[in-house]
């Protein structure tokens, strides 16, 4: 009679691990789906004021259609593929998606930007410096947000993978979660100095 109370009880202590294991994991996959709110709320914004910057732009560089049109286009696809994350921010290939898109987003926008250089009406006009000011502080938060995404994809990895963890993760469909990586080559060149 002493060994069934044995038994339930180191029952019951082994379901109270897997429940503390699974609500651990669910709490850390929910840290990471809030996280990429935040970057969805700072791409929107980003989005929303990409064909202000455009149409005060198309004022005065009239001869450089193509660019703003690349610029438009490459807005079109990352807001197209951050709903695609916004639905299922767990799905990994979205999020290189997102990743990829914003890549290119910030190569053009780049582009416009040193085209910019060339129309000094332009660079005084109030609401490009408005927008670009704004843009810039949008960058940064998106930046941050980013930042904090990862951190909580990192987390919620961790504790996915880690013994024992990963046999109820496994069990329980908690798939791995993929950062967020915007790469910009001109960060990984090496600095260039020279002295004249």
């Amino acid at each position: 009679m002493d060994m069934k109370w044995v038994f339930l009880a180191l029952f019951v202590l082994l379901l109270l691990f897997i429940v503390i294991i699974y609500n651990r994991l669910v709490t850390a996959r929910n840290r990471y789906k809030n996280a990429f709110a935040q970057i969805d709320v700072q791409l929107t914004r980003r989005y929303d004021l990409i064909p202000n910057l455009v149409d005060v732009a198309q004022r005065y560089m009239s001869h450089e259609k193509d660019t703003l049109e690349a610029v438009i286009k490459a807005r079109n696809q990352a807001a197209s593929a951050l709903g695609e994350v916004a639905a299922d921010p767990g799905n990994t290939a979205a999020i290189q998606r997102l990743g990829a898109s914003e890549q290119g987003l910030s190569g053009v926008l780049g582009r416009l930007f040193a085209l910019s250089e060339n129309y000094p009406d332009l660079k005084a006009n109030q609401n490009m410096m408005q927008l670009s000011e704004e843009l810039t502080s949008t960058e940064n938060r998106v930046a941050f947000a980013r930042q904090a995404f990862n951190d909580a994809v990192m987390d919620y990895n961790v504790t996915r993978e880690v013994f024992p963890n990963n046999l109820i993760a496994n069990n329980f469909g908690f798939r791995e979660a993929a950062l967020l990586e915007v790469d910009a080559p001109e960060k990984r060149e090496a600095v260039r100095v020279a002295f004249k």
